[in-house]
């Protein structure tokens, strides 16, 4: 395991000190690597609902390359 250093404010301090005092996170670095945890598995949704909304190409490969090809 890594360990970095990041200067945070002090508001975020006390909502991190606040979480310990409720039991949500054990201590300081407990409540870091579960705030970083929740936004990467948001980030990983996020990414699988952009790709959801992207156009989808269907038929036959070949026809569908010709029509993109720039060299026609």
């Amino acid at each position: 395991m890594t360990t970095i250093s990041v200067p945070l404010p002090d508001e975020f301090l006390r909502q991190i000190e606040s979480l310990i005092a409720r039991g949500i996170a054990s201590n300081k670095a407990d409540a870091v690597r579960k705030a970083v945890q929740k936004y990467l598995e948001d980030q990983a949704v996020e990414d699988v609902l952009r790709a959801s909304r992207e156009p989808r190409l269907k038929g036959n490969i070949d026809k569908l390359a010709a029509k993109l090809s720039i060299n026609d």
